[in-house]
Order: structure tokens, then C-alpha cells, then sequence
């Protein structure tokens, strides 16, 4: 835990001249869209089941439970730590004014692409209400910064990243109980009709000034503890219907990403979260893991609790599990991930580039 934190802290500050000098960021702002895998305290203000304000999340993190579903950092965080932020990006809920030079995170748990997703568990910000927030943002920075050609100018610079669907397909399409998409759509066609959603509102986004934007891709969720007990009873490692759904998905989204960079201006890219978890999960002892099917919150194949139960005992030996509870990954899994979000180490794992080369854009 601690030397990946040094190593992180060391990235940043590579480039500092004594113990005294700051670096400053490599983009201006940081603006973040999600779900509960980078959510960092939007749901804190709503009624909703979906939150984490509560021990044991936040266990490693320096300030205690936040409302980030993990027991530390998530991917997010150690992007805006690699792009040179000397804080992280803070919840939209809680920031307003001046804040916003740098950025807001607009995620919220279980939201979705569509409107529906996630409803069974309450309140929750989908993907149009995200971006009528950052609408809401923008106008701001207008304000702030005096004219729309300023505000326009440093939003150009900004990095944007993107990672929405998972909730769409485990709180939506696969959860029959709830939704009947899955008896509506094919699993092709609910992607379609998921990225004609996507393509709607990241024009939004880029009508209002986003320029580089990162897609973060749905990653393995059919390898998450909670979906191998629904579904998995052969001794599976991870849920095939699900995945074979979550690729048709993705690569739509590499698709999807080469439409909006006939923008003008526009540089879109594609972040594989699920080939970096594909790996993660077939070299766990590599990098240091030995539980990947089971949440450190005593969350295993038999046992349907998603969430830590609050001021529930965790495992001693959260770093080597790769999963923190019955779907989010810990935080020693979102280093890695979104380490290689920041720089890849594989070729496949962005398209056609990576954060850091597109903060040099």
C-alpha cells in the first residue's frame, strides 16, 4: 500500500526542482462522469441506497469515508494525481465557485446511460442529469472567469473522462426482477440503443467545451463476486453472458469514439478498462494478489451482500484482494488501472491514445 503510494507521489513530483517548488498541472481542470466506481460524494446529498459515507470505505483513505465505495483511492484519484493536481477533484455536490477552475466530479452511484438504470435503489444522478450539472458548471466558469471565449479556451484544455454502462447492464439489463430490456432488446441491440444515448450527450458535453475526452470502456463486471453469485454455480471465474454483452458494448465505444473525433477540434479516446482487468485478473500474483473472487467485506459466492454492511470488520489483507466488496475494486486494483488509464502499458490499452498523451494534445 504505502509503496504504491510512494510511487505515485513520486510521478507527480518528478519534475519539482527542490522540496519547495510546485508543478503545475499538465491541463487546467479535470472533469469527471460516472457511476459508483468513481463517484466521490454526489450521492452523500440524495436519498439513495447507493452510497458509501459510511466505515469501513474509506478505511486507507486520509480522510476517513467519503463517499467513495472502496477502502482508498479510486481510479480517478490517482489519474488527477498523475496529471498533477495537488488535490483531488472534488464532488459537484459539495463545490461551487472558484472550485470549479479545476475541475468537478459529477458521478453517481448506480446511475446509467438511461434514465431508468438503477432506479430500485433510489435517488441517483443518471448520465443527462451528470451533464445538465456540468452545464450548470460551465455557466459558472463563465462567471468566474468574465466571457465565454475564456471559459471556452480553458475548457479546451481540460481532460474529460467518461465511464458509464456498467449499471446498465447489471441494475438494468441483466436484472429481469426490475427492467424488462433484457426481453426487449438483444444484447446488439441494447448496445446501439445504449450508445445512441451516449453519442447524444457527449455532444452536449462537447457543445459546452470538452475537447479531450477520455471514454473509460465497461470493464469485466461478469468477474465481480456478486455477479458470480447470481449467476455462476460451475465454479466459473467469471460470467460469460455478462462479458459477451459488455464487449459488444465496448466495441461500440471504440466506434463511437471515432465519429466524435471528426469533430472539429475533438480528441476522443478510448480507455480499455477491460482488457487492463482482463489482465489484472489473469496475472493476479503478479501484481501481488491472491483473492479475486471474493470482497474483502466477507463478500463471496455464497453470500448476496453487495455492500460493506456499516462498521463491518474487513479482511486484514485488503492488498491482495482485487475486489473490495461485491462489485467495486479495491484500491490496490484502481492504482493499476488507472495507472495504465494514465499511461498505457499495452497497446491495447487505449485508443488511439492514453491520458497522459492526450493531457499533450
Amino acid at each position: 500500500m504505502e509503496l504504491r503510494r510512494l510511487v505515485l507521489v513520486c510521478l507527480v513530483a518528478a519534475a519539482a526542482l527542490s522540496s519547495s517548488a510546485r508543478c503545475e498541472p499538465q491541463v487546467p481542470c479535470y472533469f469527471i462522469f460516472g457511476d459508483s466506481l468513481v463517484d466521490n460524494g454526489n450521492n452523500n446529498y440524495i436519498v439513495s441506497l447507493a452510497r458509501a459515507n459510511y466505515p469501513p470505505y474509506g478505511i486507507d483513505f486520509a480522510g476517513g469515508p467519503s463517499g467513495r465505495f472502496t477502502n482508498g483511492l479510486t481510479t480517478v484519484d490517482v489519474i488527477a494525481q498523475l496529471l498533477g493536481f495537488d488535490n483531488f477533484i472534488p464532488p459537484f455536490a459539495g463545490t461551487g465557485g472558484e472550485q470549479l477552475l479545476n475541475g468537478a466530479n459529477f458521478a453517481s452511484a448506480a446511475a446509467g446511460i438511461r434514465a431508468e438504470t438503477g432506479q430500485q435503489l433510489g435517488g441517483r444522478i443518471p448520465f443527462a442529469g451528470q451533464v445538465q450539472n456540468y452545464q450548470t458548471a460551465v455557466q459558472t466558469l463563465v462567471n468566474v472567469l468574465g466571457d465565454q471565449d475564456t471559459a471556452s479556451e480553458r475548457l479546451s484544455r481540460c481532460i474529460f473522462s467518461v465511464g458509464m454502462g456498467s449499471n446498465d447492464y447489471l441494475n438494468n439489463y441483466f436484472m429481469p426482477a426490475f427492467y424488462n430490456t433484457g426481453s426487449r432488446y438483444t444484447p446488439a441491440q441494447f448496445a446501439d440503443a445504449l450508445i445512441a444515448d451516449y453519442r447524444r450527450y457527449l455532444q452536449a458535453l462537447y457543445n459546452y467545451g470538452a475537447r479531450k475526452v477520455a471514454l473509460i470502456g465497461v470493464g469485466q463486471v461478469g468477474c465481480a463476486p456478486n455477479e458470480l453469485a447470481r449467476y455462476s454455480s460451475d465454479g466459473a471465474t467469471c460470467v460469460a453472458q455478462i462479458d459477451g454483452a459488455i464487449r459488444i458494448f465496448n466495441d461500440r465505444l471504440v466506434g463511437l469514439v471515432d465519429d466524435m473525433n471528426t469533430l472539429p477540434g475533438a480528441h476522443f479516446t478510448y480507455i480499455n478498462a477491460y482488457n487492463i482487468f482482463n489482465d489484472i485478473l489473469a496475472n493476479a500474483p503478479a501484481y501481488g494478489f491472491s483473492v479475486s473472487n471474493a470482497g474483502c467485506c466477507g463478500v463471496g459466492r455464497n453470500n448476496g451482500q453487495v455492500t460493506c454492511l456499516p462498521y463491518q470488520a474487513p479482511c486484514a489483507n485488503r492488498d491482495e484482494h482485487i475486489f473490495w466488496d461485491a462489485f467495486h475494486p479495491s484500491e490496490a486494483a484502481n492504482i493499476i488501472v488507472g495507472r495504465r488509464s494514465y499511461r498505457a502499458q499495452s497497446p491495447n490499452d487505449a485508443y488511439p491514445v492514453d491520458i497522459s498523451t492526450l493531457a499533450s494534445l
